[in-house]
């Protein structure tokens, strides 16, 4: 069979699909998987025999809908909805009147059970990659948990080498934005930690960004801290995967960092603001104790994803000391 596999966005929840479909890419080596994502994501699924990344336009409207439909009708037999938003259940409208069936993503009432005034009655709800894994099970695909690392991109690696030479000494990789500002640390607490670790004459830092004013940002720090280099807007993706893959250890927000540093099996150092580990975003495999946050706060989780504003105007959950991120590495 051939399963089309929906998860248009965003960059973070797009790699953690993909331990879950190594996982049953593997097991059923004698189907096809065709993964329709955003334009340049489809790094992440190298490796995979039987999966095919099918590029659809960053901004895909209802014609691109119906364009991507009459595209893949004839070559899929079934679809698993992992995005689950009107334009993807759109797509499995259409696909179910062309005789096929589709499954989708179940994300539960998240906002309703977790996100409160005060965070009272705050608990662990399934992980993206539990969701993901019972998908792909009520499709009839089962899944395991031995996904450790995407395979190796030769090209990306031979690129990494030339630009970076070979490694010597520790690796730190900092990744220090996010979408959002309650996602963020403070740019103080940041230039802090980069600060302590470009002393180490044995340490050399690797700034990870996007986005115009990012990019200028980090190029700028990289300027004034010893032994820092900014890679922001610099690299493709596989090759930033491949530069990862050499770190010692990635400090990242909760982010997209903190996923992409998952697949290539490295520890992520990750600071949760606004957000929390309870909504299910911790990376694959990635350990309770680096994860950098105030437990004081009642009012944390205030937003599934992060906010641009703080309803006591005050963003406490982003005053962490640099020392306590500096001691976990």
């Amino acid at each position: 069979m051939t399963y089309l596999i929906i998860r248009f966005a965003t960059l973070g929840n797009v790699a953690m699909t993909v331990p879950v479909l190594a996982s049953v890419s593997r097991r059923y080596p004698d189907d096809q998987f065709i993964v329709a994502g955003k334009k340049k994501l489809g790094a992440m699924f190298g490796g995979m025999p039987n999966v095919r990344f099918h590029e659809v336009d960053n901004r895909l409207d209802w014609k691109g809908v119906i364009a991507l439909w009459k595209e893949l009708r004839n070559e899929v037999d079934a679809v698993i909805d992992l995005q689950n938003v009107l334009r993807s259940r759109m797509l499995g409208v259409l696909m179910r009147m062309s005789g096929k069936t589709v499954t989708h993503v179940h994300y539960g009432r998240l906002r309703k059970h977790l996100i409160t005034v005060w965070g009272i009655g705050r608990k662990q709800l399934p992980s993206e990659f539990e969701r993901y894994r019972d998908a792909f099970r009520r499709a009839g695909l089962e899944s395991d948990t031995g996904f450790t690392a995407i395979p190796v991109n030769k090209p990306a690696a031979k690129k990494v080498r030339e630009l970076f030479g070979a490694k010597e000494g520790r690796w730190i990789g900092i990744a220090p934005f996010a979408k959002r500002r309650s996602n963020m640390l403070p740019y103080r607490v940041t230039k802090e930690i980069i600060e302590h670790l470009s002393r180490d004459g044995h340490t050399r830092i690797f700034l990870f960004g996007a986005g115009r004013i990012e990019c200028e940002m980090l190029r700028q720090w990289a300027t004034v801290f010893p032994r820092t280099t900014s890679v922001a807007g610099q690299l493709q993706l596989a090759q930033e995967l491949e530069l990862m893959r050499h770190l010692d250890a990635m400090i990242c927000m909760d982010s997209a960092n903190q996923h992409l540093s998952s697949l290539v099996g490295i520890r992520a150092i990750s600071v949760w603001c606004a957000t929390h580990p309870i909504i299910g975003f911790m990376g694959w495999k990635q350990r309770p104790e680096d994860i950098i946050q105030r437990n004081d706060l009642r009012c944390r989780p205030c937003a599934c994803h992060g906010a641009n504003h703080c309803r006591y105007g005050n963003y406490a959950c982003r005053e962490i000391e640099a020392e306590k991120i500096i001691q976990q590495i």
